[in-house]
């Protein structure tokens, strides 16, 4: 993965990770943006012998373990430039897109067990190979622990006050560590809550969404999908302890008072066979056809106005009828 920096840029996030971050008012020691000329470089896994071809770095350790690993970092720009290299905890956000903690929050699991040398200056076009140890604990357990290890610039930008804000922006890669032991995947769902629209067509369905929270209760990671009638949808990985809120696209549905719908949700290790329980969950939702009764409601009135309608003429005629009748009853009278 390469970024650019050149007055303020930010970066997105994307395969590795990619991460602009706005420190604060900069001291005046931070480049200036009117001299500072773009900065583009990359960072990614590597053997001793130069970039691998791998875009993540998984490793399986036991405790108590050390092993030497290698990242390279390359200089695209035309102009000499020092990156910070460091390594964080690394985690899942809430659109399922890896990162790492940012420099002024601590780490306390796999990101303290890295070591790498604090920066590295690249000449324009340079590629270099650094090694970094990682270091497993004794005590550390079972499972799947996620760091980052990235290369950074830092910059400035003007705001629109004129106020000199510095952004530390950073490039990098994933580094997944198993520690050896029963590994013990399980995935836990809190109540599913739904809700139902309606279709003011007469002749289409309403839709329902659905929505809970899932929660990576075991000791490895899980890409977790959810299944709600026959749809399946894949809501990304969980690490270890991390937790997502999901909500569901709306799906087609009749109103018919009251639906209950099932949604089970599945999670497998990635590249692994091992997988966690499924769970499913039911969840009933009112669906009164609110539009469908007001209809009904509509036709029984015009019907129950036509009947009256007819059921009047149908009297007036009768009394006209009757009127003649009469009328010709008297006139036969006078004249016998």
């Amino acid at each position: 993965m390469r970024v650019a920096l050149a007055r303020g840029a930010s970066a997105g996030m994307a395969g590795v990770f990619v991460a602009a971050i706005a420190l604060a008012a900069a001291p005046p020691a931070l480049a200036d943006d009117a001299a500072d000329s773009a900065v583009t470089w990359s960072v990614t896994p590597a053997s001793a012998a130069g970039p691998d071809g791998r875009r993540v770095m998984q490793v399986e350790l036991d405790p108590g373990q050390r092993v030497t690993e290698h990242l390279a970092v390359k200089n695209f720009s035309e102009r000499e430039a020092t990156f910070a290299l460091s390594a964080a905890d690394g985690y899942y956000t809430e659109t399922g897109r890896f990162t790492m903690l940012p420099a002024d929050r601590t780490s306390t699991d796999a990101g303290t067990w890295i070591t790498v040398e604090p920066t590295v200056t690249l000449a324009p076009n340079e590629t270099r190979v650094v090694s970094f140890e990682i270091a497993v604990p004794q005590n550390a357990t079972p499972g799947d622990h996620a760091a980052g290890v990235s290369a950074s610039v830092r910059s400035t930008s003007a705001g629109a006050d004129g106020t000199r804000v510095g952004v530390d922006s950073r490039v990098g890669f994933r580094v997944s560590t198993r520690v050896t032991g029963q590994l013990a995947p399980s995935v836990g769902v809190g109540e599913v809550r739904a809700e139902y629209t309606p279709s003011w067509n007469l002749f289409a369905p309403g839709s329902i969404t659905y929505a809970y929270t899932a929660e990576n209760t075991g000791n490895t990671a899980l890409a977790v999908s959810d299944a709600a009638e026959a749809t399946t949808t894949e809501r990304g990985v969980l690490l270890p302890g991390e937790s997502r809120d999901v909500r569901s696209e709306p799906q087609p549905a009749w109103p018919l008072f009251v639906l209950t719908k099932d949604v089970t949700v599945d999670a497998a290790v990635p590249d692994s066979t091992l997988a966690a329980a499924p769970v499913t969950r039911s969840v009933t939702v009112w669906a009164v056809p609110w539009v469908h009764l007001a209809a009904a409601v509509g036709v029984a009135l015009i019907v129950a106005a036509v009947a009256s309608g007819r059921r009047r003429s149908r009297q007036r005629l009768d009394d006209l009828v009757a009127r003649a009748r009469e009328e010709g009853r008297r006139e036969a009278v006078e004249v016998s």
